[in-house]
C-alpha cells in the first residue's frame, strides 16, 4: 500500500472513532398497572365479601347476606359472618346513588344478632328502589325477616328456613323485666314478618312455638315450597328468576316517573 493510501485510511479510521455514537431508541415504557384500583377490589373482596360497590356500573346493587349476622360483640375470626355496620353504609349509599335502580338481596345465613338483623331489614323494606330477595341454601331465625323486607321474594327448592322464638346468649338476669323485654323483642320479629309477607300472626306464631320438629329447640323448619305455601315466600326460584323480576320491577318503577324527573 502506498504511503498516500495508508495515510488516508488512518484518517478515516480515526473519523469513526471520532464520530459522536447515535442515540439508541428505547420502546416505550409500559402503562403502570392501576395497583390503587386492585387493591380496592381486593378490599372490597375482604372486607364486604363483594367484587363490587354500589358505585359498579350495572343499575343493580346486588348485597349478600351470608353466614352468621355479627351485631355488637364480634364473633371468633373461624366463623363466617356478615357485619351489619359494613351493609348499612352499603345500603345508604344504594339509595343516594342514582346509577343504582334497583337491590338483589342473597340470603345463605343461620341468623344471628336480633337487633342487628332487624335494622338490615327496616332499611331494605325503607329503600325507595325495587327490591328482590333469594333465600339460597338457608335464611334461618333472623334471617327470616331480612328475606320478608324485600318487595317479592324467592326461595330455591332445596333451600330451609328456621322459625323459632328468640333466645338469649350470656348473662340473663331471672327477674320479670328481662322475660318482658324477650317478649317485646319477639313482637317487634312477629309484627315486621307479618306485615311484610302473605303469612298470618296465628301461622307464624304456630310454626314459632311447634315442639318436636327441632332437636333441644322448639320451632320448625319449613323448605322450598312449603315456605310459599305458608305465605311466608313469594315464590320458588333462583337468581335467574329473581334477577328478571327485579327487571320488571325497574321497568314498571321507570313507566311511572313523570316525564324529566330524574333526568341527568
Amino acid at each position: 500500500m502506498s504511503i498516500p493510501a495508508a495515510l488516508a485510511a488512518e484518517a478515516r479510521r480515526a473519523n469513526r472513532l471520532n464520530e459522536t455514537p447515535k442515540p439508541q431508541i428505547q420502546p416505550e415504557p409500559a402503562p403502570p398497572v392501576d395497583d390503587e384500583r386492585k387493591s380496592a377490589v381486593t378490599d372490597n373482596i375482604v372486607q364486604l365479601g363483594q367484587a363490587a360497590v354500589p358505585a359498579a356500573e350495572s343499575n343493580i346493587f346486588c348485597l349478600t347476606i351470608i353466614g352468621q349476622v355479627e351485631g355488637h360483640m364480634m364473633l371468633p375470626p373461624q366463623n363466617k359472618t356478615t357485619k351489619y355496620e359494613h351493609v348499612i353504609p352499603q345500603l345508604v349509599a344504594a339509595e343516594q346513588n342514582p346509577k343504582v335502580e334497583g337491590l338483589l338481596l342473597v340470603l345463605n345465613t343461620v341468623g344471628g344478632d336480633v337487633e342487628a338483623g332487624l335494622a338490615i331489614a327496616e332499611m331494605v323494606a325503607s329503600l325507595s328502589k325495587p327490591k328482590v330477595a333469594v333465600v339460597l341454601g338457608g335464611g334461618h331465625s333472623i334471617g327470616v325477616p331480612i328475606a320478608v323486607s324485600a318487595d317479592y321474594t324467592f326461595i330455591a327448592e332445596t333451600a330451609t328456613m328456621t322459625i323459632h322464638p328468640i333466645r338469649l346468649n350470656g348473662l340473663i338476669i331471672g327477674v320479670p323485666q328481662t322475660f318482658e323485654y324477650l317478649e317485646k323483642m319477639q313482637e317487634r320479629v312477629v309484627r315486621f314478618v307479618t306485615g311484610h309477607s302473605n303469612i298470618s300472626e296465628a301461622l307464624f306464631k304456630d310454626l314459632m312455638f311447634r315442639t318436636g320438629e327441632l332437636t333441644r329447640d322448639i320451632g320448625t323448619n319449613v323448605i322450598g315450597m312449603e315456605a310459599v305455601r305458608h305465605g311466608l315466600i313469594d315464590a320458588v326460584g333462583g337468581i335467574g328468576e329473581a334477577i328478571r323480576e327485579l327487571n320488571r320491577r325497574i321497568a314498571e318503577k321507570k313507566a311511572e316517573r313523570p316525564e324529566g324527573v330524574g333526568a341527568v
